[in-house]
This record gives C-alpha cells, structure tokens and sequence, in this order.
C-alpha cells in the first residue's frame, strides 16, 4: 500500500470490517484467525485514533513519527494514540 494515502476513515473501515470477519471466524470454531484479525482491528482503530489528532491530510502528523507508525506494537501505537493513561487507569480498575 505504499503511496496510498489513508485517512481516519479508511482506518475505522478497516477496523470494523475485521472485526465483522474475525466475528464470522468465530461463530464458525476458527479461532485462530478470528484472535489475529481482532488484532488486527484493534491496530486499525489505534491508528485511527493517531489520525484524529493529526491536521487534515497530515498523517502521519510529524516525520519523525513515521517509522513508528508502521508497527504491529499495540503499546507502541496505544502510546502514539495518546491512550496509555487511559488504559493503566482501565487495568487498575478491572483489578479491584
């Protein structure tokens, strides 16, 4: 997909269209790809999130941030996305 420009909405596309098929996965017993493509939904909409808090038609927002953009790291994307902080604070609250 080199060259292609993707917005936030291409990523939110992405991400419910995986989560529909990982859902078809596993009402047919294939859970295997139905835990990858979750994951994979879940990247999609991480990196949705990091587009909302770019200017328009500016993803990635900074060039430095490129390179650590094209990653499969949930926490590394979870951190880009700003969302660290809410997460601790969702973790810390399941465990009580």
């Amino acid at each position: 997909m080199a060259g292609i420009a993707l917005y936030r909405k291409d990523f939110k596309a992405l991400a419910n269209l995986r989560v529909e098929e990982a859902g078809v996965l596993l009402a047919n017993g294939k859970f295997h790809g139905a835990y990858y493509l979750a994951g994979y939904a879940v990247e999609c909409a991480l990196k949705a999130c990091i587009a909302k808090r770019t200017k328009r038609f500016e993803f990635p927002a900074k060039p430095e941030h490129v390179h650590r953009l094209y990653t499969h790291k949930l926490m590394e994307l979870m951190k880009l996305a700003d969302l660290e902080t809410l997460l601790e604070t969702d973790v810390q609250r399941t465990k009580r």
